[in-house]
């Protein structure tokens, strides 16, 4: 977001106690007129910085002057943060002075107020519409009284400024309040404060409170204000709630033990990250809005296809050039033998290291690299014609399937100047690569510089599903271009849409995503309709490297609410603040690509009505600082600067409509659901075949309509084989693990994983308590119980239900349910453990093995001689099955398909001695050594 900086100028005369502004600093053309020549023009200071160095920076200026105290606060919430700076001066001078408050904000941040005190007569803030504010700012001019801009430039920041000019002895309180999102950037959250008072000051102190209802994984405090304070710092955190503190004392302030400088000077950062229970994402609902977070991890990145398009025209000479060059050399090293690249080097000319895309072989990077080194600028600038080769390279490799359907093609423009060559208009280049692009390619535009036009390099990057980032040319220029390059290096998901039940939301943020990349975060905000429904749901799609994505996520609509209602620190308007925020953000953007005059217009006006609800000071509203008590005003603008952007560090504008979805889950198996009984001696056994518990066999043979059942006596850590099909490639295999401590002289196992191996498909999917792990080939993916999830691959679907059940299907022939069994953490002898359910219809091939797959083929089976056993209620018979005669019990095993905590009897015989007799062989036969092995013949 683009937010220029602000200045207040108010000077008090001292013989009339009357307040006049003045104007200081440099005014939009229009507001420049004959009005203001009769001020003093020792008054008038140009403040506007357009070199790229920074000025010296103050927060509070002027001489003879006691600072009382400067403190900043933080509240951030669920990632959107509200800062509070204040400070209290005296003019302890003998004369009259103007004492300058200063604080450099995020130019991601809107400023939401600013009250100053000057001996007694405060001034207070309020959002207008520009046209309002600055009809009533010119009532007041037209009194004497006038209000200033100023703009500076510097790397992530803009500066607000204010000016007053007081008589001695005088006290000024001044407050400034800004919001902003957080940007998850490399996995981490920066929130960034200058701390910069440039005096000793007795109270000087920075609160920084997070809270974030799902937790937080981490709170780093850098030491960017030097080894001087090192120590000084204090965090405190729970697991929701973190608490930062910065307090020096008048005497830790000091540069050494006697000086009267003040050693606080720079960055003060706090650097977070929040836990994450599942790749679908944390659903927040609070004060009639909600948030949709988006960070998968733990999934293979896609392939990348890049060529670089690097300016070396005259005005890359020297530093800028070898910069470059180091970085490329960095960045061409991180490609990986998947990656495929080009690099075109323009001037007035284009050259090709390669025509054509090359997978990023080590010899094809040092060959590469070899070329970038002996690159000499010179000449003019030819962007249009360098951007339409780097298009056509990739459309090329695109048409002749060379080059991977699901990965990543992407241009990365590094460019210092203006075009000066070829076809030098804007707009015209604008087209011509919008006319070329297709939507398979993104481009991301690097401005060297203040010379570059970053406007035009922040549109032509949005409308192409890319970013813009300036550069700063200096001496870590290269690691600049590494930073943002590492941001863009690890692509994990395509065509991302995160959708709601239409009867529930309204008012949508952008929903559909080209791209999501490792550490990053997508965010979608939206209003709640009146609906009977304590629930929210998100479902989610997306493409993977191998597969396709359906993850589904809820909220409870009051919890969240009455969690912030406890908190004392926590931002409790939160979601609402932040859905305005990237509203109108995104509407800032899309009124940048803004195709004719009125689409303009009416975006326009919408802007204007968020920010002057939400109170954002924005590029299109002012803030008009009245006094309470009389008629001086002061108006604070935030005009467009063309050399920085519209909407610096935004997202991409929404291109399509939002899109809503029904709330039904996924469609499962009929199998998967058990249809309960009217009772136990009217049970129909379901015709699945069951492993449950410690571990308990239902086989169910359906030509003989019965259930048998068998107990497997093992040890912890062995894996049992439960199919076994070389003809079909599939093998099912059961991990043992046992539990807490004996009972009853025995040590209880269970199923702690189930590995379903497809060798055909090439495709792995390991369940444990704690997570799944998908492996295909080299591509892993991880995914946990606490979101539902559909995921397609190929050959293979899989159907996660959150904290319940995954079910696995395999060429829509070969399917198998886990169930997840929770169980109490304090529970002294039982551990969390899977059950495993499949049906008798799976079409396996003639040579299925194993203690569940031999049972494909079904042996002939006869019960006879039943008669009463020790105990009335379970009869004893004889069982002859595989020539053996056996003695069985009737008893009854339970199926938790559709009762989690208490099952459904299931009444089968029973055959002792882990099944020997009705399994083949001895069960010993059937431990294999590896999860994905084959059973070997008995």
């Amino acid at each position: 977001m683009k937010l220029p900086p602000l200045l207040l100028a108010a000077l008090l005369l001292s013989q009339s106690w009357a307040f006049e502004f003045i104007i200081d600093g440099e005014w939009e053309s229009e507001m420049m007129s004959d009005q203001v020549d009769h001020f003093d023009s020792s008054r008038i200071r140009r403040s506007l910085v357009t070199s790229e160095e920074e000025e010296d920076f103050e927060a509070i200026r002027g001489s003879d002057i006691t600072v009382k105290s400067y403190t900043v606060e933080s509240r951030i919430t669920a990632r959107f943060a509200h800062t509070t700076v204040k400070s209290s001066v005296v003019n302890s001078g003998p004369n009259a002075q103007s004492i300058g408050f200063n604080v450099q904000i995020p130019k991601r941040a809107f400023i939401t107020n600013f009250t100053m005190n000057v001996n007694g007569i405060t001034f207070i803030g309020s959002v207008k519409e520009k046209t309002v504010a600055r009809n009533l700012y010119a009532q007041a001019r037209a009194r004497g009284k006038a209000a200033g801009i100023v703009r500076t430039n510097s790397q992530d920041m803009e500066t607000f400024k204010t000016e007053v000019h007081v008589p001695p002895g005088s006290k000024v309180e001044f407050e400034l309040h800004y919001q902003e999102m957080m940007q998850r950037k490399l996995g981490t959250y920066t929130h960034t404060l200058h701390i910069q008072p440039g005096r000793l000051v007795p109270q000087l102190q920075v609160d920084v409170y997070i809270f974030e209802p799902k937790g937080i994984k981490f709170v780093k405090t850098p030491s960017t204000l030097g080894e001087h304070f090192a120590g000084l710092t204090k965090v405190t955190q729970t697991k929701e709630k973190a608490h930062v503190v910065f307090k020096p004392t008048l005497q830790q302030q000091r540069k050494c033990e006697n000086c009267t400088e003040s050693a606080v000077d720079g960055v003060f950062i706090v650097q977070y990250d929040v836990e994450r229970e599942t790749n679908a994402g944390e659903l927040q609902v609070s004060d009639g809005h909600f948030v949709q977070f988006f960070a998968p991890s733990d999934l293979t990145p896609l392939s990348k296809n890049i060529v670089f398009v690097i300016d070396v025209s005259g005005s890359m000479w020297g530093l800028k050039m070898k910069q470059t060059v180091e970085a490329m050399k960095t960045i061409l090293d991180d490609l990986t033998m998947d990656d495929y690249f080009s690099i075109i080097d323009f001037n007035h000319n284009i050259r090709c290291w390669s025509e054509e895309l090359v997978p990023g072989t080590s010899i094809n990077v040092r060959e590469a690299k070899k070329y970038i080194q002996n690159i000499k600028p010179n000449g003019g600038t030819n962007i249009n014609e360098a951007l339409l080769k780097a298009v056509r390279i990739l459309l090329k490799a695109l048409d002749q399937g060379l080059i991977d359907q699901r990965s990543v093609s992407m241009i990365i423009l590094v460019s210092d100047g203006d075009p000066t060559v070829g076809e030098i208009k804007l707009s015209a280049i604008q087209k011509n690569v919008k006319r070329e692009m297709r939507e398979e390619i993104s481009l991301f535009s690097l401005g060297i510089g203040f010379d570059v036009d970053f406007d035009f390099l922040e549109r032509i990057a949005m409308e192409n599903r890319g970013l813009a980032q300036r550069i700063f040319a200096n001496h870590d220029a290269s690691e600049q271009l590494k930073l943002f390059y590492s941001q863009v290096s690890s692509p994990l998901l395509r065509k991302i849409t995160i959708q709601f039940p239409e009867d529930s939301v309204s008012d949508v943020t952008q929903n559909h995503f080209d791209k999501f990349f490792s550490g990053s975060e997508l965010v979608v905000a939206g209003k709640l309709k009146s609906v009977g429904s304590n629930m929210l749901q998100s479902f989610t799609t997306a493409s993977a490297a191998t597969m396709d994505l359906t993850l589904d996520t809820e909220a409870d609509l009051q919890e969240l609410d009455t969690l912030l209602s406890q908190q004392q620190h926590s931002f409790a308007g939160f979601a609402s603040r932040m859905w305005a925020y990237i509203t109108i953000n995104q509407l800032l953007a899309e009124r940048s690509l803004a195709p004719t005059a009125a689409k303009k217009r009416k975006i326009t006006q919408r802007i204007m009505t968020l920010a002057v609800e939400h109170q954002f000071v924005t590029p299109l509203t002012a803030m008009l600082v009245e006094s309470q008590d009389g008629p001086e005003r002061l108006l604070a603008d935030s005009p467009k600067d063309p050399k920085q952007g519209c909407c610096h560090g935004i997202g991409l504008p929404a291109r399509t409509n939002v899109q809503f979805v029904s709330s039904n889950p996924p469609s499962q198996p009929p199998w998967v659901k058990h249809t309960p009984t009217q009772g136990p001696s009217q049970a129909k056994a379901p015709h699945v075949t069951v492993v449950e518990n410690d571990p308990h066999f239902i086989v169910h043979l359906p030509k003989s309509n019965m259930d048998v059942c068998f107990n497997i006596d093992s040890k912890p850590g062995h894996i049992l084989n439960l199919v076994s099909d070389p003809g079909t490639g599939i093998v099912i295999n059961g991990q043992l693990v046992g539990g807490k401590k004996m009972k009853n002289n025995k040590l209880n196992t269970y199923f702690g994983t189930i590995s379903i191996y497809s060798e055909d498909a090439g495709v792995k999917v390991v369940v444990r308590p704690n997570r799944i792990d998908l492996m295909e080939g080299k591509n892993n993916h991880s995914f946990s119980w606490a979101a539902t999830a559909k995921l397609n691959l190929n050959r293979v679907k899989v159907a996660i239900e959150k904290e319940h059940k995954i079910t696995v299907t395999i060429d829509d022939k070969i399917s198998a349910m886990v169930l997840l069994h929770r169980v109490w953490k304090k529970h002294p002898f039982n551990v969390d453990f899977l059950g495993f359910y499949t049906p008798n219809n799976n079409q396996y091939s003639s040579q299925v093995h194993g203690l569940i797959g031999q049972f494909v083929n079904e042996p002939e089976v006869k019960v006879f001689n039943v008669h009463e056993g020790t105990e009335p209620e379970k009869k004893q018979a004889t069982m002859e099955v595989k020539g053996n005669k056996l003695t069985v019990t009737r008893g009854w095993q339970k199926d938790y398909r559709n009762d989690k905590k208490h099952g459904s009897d299931v009444y089968c015989w029973f055959v002792h001695n882990s099944g020997k007799g009705f399994i083949d062989g001895h069960y010993s036969n059937y431990i294999v050594p590896d999860l994905d092995s084959f059973l070997s013949s008995l």
